[in-house]
């Protein structure tokens, strides 16, 4: 073997080893750009708006959605109260009343109800007893009537001044003339009375008062003593 032929044998076989070496790193350095590119692919896959679908192979089977049935709220019942039946309230009666007819007086009205004929001119403010008049409508009072109170007289009245006076059950000439220092002639004669015993239940009498002057009366006690009371 010549020198040239030697030469030429150790060039080839360092190429040989240069290309056995070389080998290696680029399988290697195609196989990181193989891996980078795959990478990249598969972010660009999912990462997109539409991903691709997988193939049915690599695809898990989609759920399917369960419609679920939301139930409504409990509807609150009422509850059914009981109602009370009104109370029955008694009406209050009105007073009574009554309607004058011919032939009545107010003697024969108090008499038909049974009232005293001065309460019944009472509640119904009558003065003269004579001054009933047909189809006038009376009051006829409850037994829980009260008469109106009698207004008091002024006093200090002076001798001779008249006052109006409504005859009550029990009265006579006698014991208004006592209450009033009057006598039962003056109250006669002011009223033209001739029958002293003819005066009636709510009959109005002028009577003269403090006409008369009260004269003592001796009163036997116990004992022998006596004591005076002033008689008009």
């Amino acid at each position: 073997m010549t020198e040239k032929e030697g030469n030429a044998s150790d060039v080839i076989m360092a190429y040989r080893r240069r290309r056995e070496r070389l080998a290696p790193l680029i399988l290697g350095g195609l196989a990181v750009v193989l891996l980078l590119v795959g990478i990249f692919l598969v972010v660009l896959w999912f990462g997109g708006e539409n991903p691709p679908a997988l193939p049915g192979f690599l695809a898990s089977a989609t759920p399917t959605a369960t419609a679920t049935v939301t139930p409504p709220p409990p509807t609150s019942t009422p509850t059914v109260t009981d109602t009370l039946e009104p109370s029955l309230t008694p009406t209050p009666e009105g007073p009574l009343t009554y309607i004058v007819e011919p032939g009545d007086t107010l003697f024969s009205i108090a008499e038909k109800f049974d009232v005293d004929v001065v309460l019944l001119m009472a509640a119904n403010e009558i003065t003269d007893p004579d001054q009933l008049f047909v189809n006038v409508e009376l009051v006829i009072p409850q037994p829980d009537f009260t008469p109106p109170t009698k207004t008091p007289l002024p006093e200090n009245l002076l001798p001779g001044q008249e006052i109006e006076y409504v005859v009550e059950p029990g009265d006579t000439l006698e014991t208004i003339a006592a209450q009033f220092n009057s006598t039962a002639e003056a109250i006669a004669e002011r009223n033209e009375i001739d029958d002293p015993n003819a005066i009636g239940v709510g009959q109005i009498l002028i009577v003269p008062v403090n006409i008369a002057t009260p004269t003592p009366t001796f009163t036997p006690r116990a004992g022998g003593e006596a004591t005076a009371t002033p008689t008009p």
